[in-house]
């Protein structure tokens, strides 16, 4: 029995059962007052991410007694695999929160609603189409973009003005050239044991690509048959090389953080070890309430390439589930959830930018206080990650692409090698998918 022969069938015998009786999958149902109810998975996890979204649920409850949201609360590090069981066994969340780089099996696969016909015209028009093309596969889109990252360097600011390098800005941001000589400069006034920046690369592959855009990397490209195959180019060798070189070339990168994620980096950068951490924006919150009193700390703009300050984002999404009944009803949730204002208390409680236009123009979101206006001047250079809309891209990613990354970036590969791993075994997990 197919998967939507089964769903047709448990709908028909649903129809069959008592009034006020609710189905317990397949999106929400109706309560025994036989008010719509909507199921909301949220990915949301900081304390401040998780109350403005559990406030905006209850504002949404409070207006609409006809449609009623529950809130579901998901795991970020599970989301992929629990999200597909729950569409195969017709059990998904009516409202889905994900990240764009995760919609492209699934929009495939038919599990995603096409937003299409369901989506207002003032929330097409608000968010741009940069934003857009992140969660548009085929001819149709399965996800509103609504919080995106970019990748900032936090920095102490006692040690870079203390060693006389330039401090970038998002007008003039360094070069590659220039940030691989500036860590050489701050790593000799730091002193032995002590290192100008910490790479956090337990997971590099988002990293390496996303960066990569400003010097004009790509990876993947596209042929006029629709298939995509991977190429590495000079312009993909760039970032990559400019990290392999700072750890094992120059020693003005520790080693030691290749393993870690980006919050095991900060006790070091604390204490000093560090002076400089690329980080995801959000990363922000953790500096505020871990750093110790009288701490100065900066946000710097990633460097730029050929391409300028540009970078690759896979921005956090609101999907609908196609099996869902109330596609409608959740696509008006959505809408009143992405409004101007409340896109920005969502974007500050998770410490990230809004994509909607109008958003990224509160004034909260442009002081200079805790680096917002260095995101928001960046807001314009974001660029859809280059895996967006690659079908097996999970797949490269955890078998070849991280291994490979990894082991470059530690010495105990070359650069011809990588690019022969990433290339070579990358396309027949590639071509798995494009059959």
């Amino acid at each position: 029995m197919t998967r939507r022969l089964a769903v047709a069938v448990m709908a028909a015998v649903l129809a069959l059962l008592p009034a006020g009786c609710s189905s317990g999958g397949d999106g929400g149902g109706r309560d025994a007052e036989g008010r719509i109810v909507l199921r909301f998975q949220s990915l949301a996890w900081q304390k401040e991410s998780v109350d403005a979204n559990k406030e905006l649920v209850a504002e949404w409850n409070a207006a609409h007694p006809d449609v009623r949201v529950d809130y579901e609360q998901g795991s970020w590090d599970s989301v992929h695999d629990q999200l597909l069981t729950s569409f195969e066994g017709g059990e998904a969340p009516d409202i889905i929160h994900d990240a764009s780089d995760d919609l492209a099996d699934f929009a495939h696969g038919g599990y995603l609603a096409d937003l299409r016909p369901l989506l207002s015209g003032r929330l097409k028009a608000d968010i741009p189409r940069t934003s857009w093309e992140t969660t548009t596969f085929g001819d149709g889109v399965y996800g509103v973009p609504f919080l995106q990252e970019p990748r900032v360097i936090m920095a102490n600011k006692k040690i870079l003005e203390a060693s006389g390098v330039r401090l970038p800005t998002p007008v003039k941001p360094w070069t590659w050239a220039e940030f691989r000589q500036v860590a050489r400069e701050v790593t000799v006034t730091m002193g032995e044991g002590r290192y100008a920046v910490a790479w956090p690369l337990k997971e590099p592959v988002s990293v390496s690509l996303n960066l990569g855009l400003s010097a004009g990397g790509r990876l993947f490209h596209r042929g006029d048959d629709g298939k995509v195959a991977v190429r590495f180019t000079e312009a993909d060798a760039v970032v990559p090389g400019t990290v392999h070189a700072q750890i094992n070339t120059d020693r003005s990168a520790s080693r030691s953080t290749l393993g870690m994620g980006g919050s095991d980096t900060l006790p070091g950068f604390f204490g000093g070890t560090y002076a400089m951490v690329p980080l995801g924006f959000s990363y922000r919150q953790q500096i505020v309430q871990q750093a110790p009193e009288g701490f100065e700390w900066i946000v710097l703009p990633a460097p730029a390439g050929a391409d300028g300050p540009a970078q690759g984002v896979s921005p956090q999404t609101l999907s609908i589930a196609e099996d869902s009944p109330y596609k409608k009803e959740a696509a008006r949730f959505i809408d009143f959830l992405l409004r101007p204002a409340n896109m920005v208390r969502l974007a500050r409680g998770d410490w990230m930018l809004p994509t909607g236009a109008q958003a990224l123009k509160d004034p909260s979101l442009r002081t200079a206080e805790d680096g917002w206006a260095t995101g928001t001047a960046l807001a314009g250079h974001l660029r859809p990650a280059p895996a967006q809309s690659v079908r097996g891209y999970p797949e490269w990613k955890d078998k070849v692409a991280a291994p490979a990354y990894q082991e470059y970036y530690s010495g105990a590969i070359d650069a011809a090698e990588l690019e022969e791993r990433l290339v070579d075994d990358g396309n027949l997990v590639l071509a798995r998918y494009q059959r």
